[in-house]
């Protein structure tokens, strides 16, 4: 079992940057790959991206592609998400979430344990 939390939420204009931290404590982290998740009020929850256990496979989500980068550094236990040239259209609830067998990728019903979620809200 693995505890999952977010952080790095807030408020940005559009065109900003913001840059979300997704910190594991249970087990060991390098054990599971994990994914970016986000949900607007009323819509699903959608893909952002993924990575594998040892950050080597990276997968995003085509609106997001070449403004979002995943990366972690297991020996902090942490999962980052760089976002930049930020959207109005970006903003919703920003989940993140592990997987303990092989690649789930966008497979959202498909990982183990999530966060309770951070806010992120773009400006115009």
């Amino acid at each position: 079992q693995v505890q999952l939390e977010e952080s790095g939420g807030g408020l940005v204009q559009a065109g900003g940057s913001l840059r979300l931290s997704c910190a594991a404590s249970g087990r060991t982290f390098s054990s599971y790959s994990v994914g970016w998740f986000r949900q607007a009020p009323g819509k699903d929850r959608d893909f952002v991206a993924a990575i594998s256990r040892s950050g080597g496979t990276t997968e995003y989500a085509d609106s997001v592609k070449g403004r979002f980068t995943i990366s972690r550094d297991n020996a902090k236990n942490t999962v980052y998400l760089q976002m930049n040239s930020l959207k109005p259209e970006d903003t919703a609830v920003y989940y993140c979430a592990a997987g303990a067998s092989g690649w789930y990728g966008r497979r959202r019903d498909n990982y183990n344990y999530w966060g309770r979620g951070t806010q992120v809200t773009v400006s115009s």
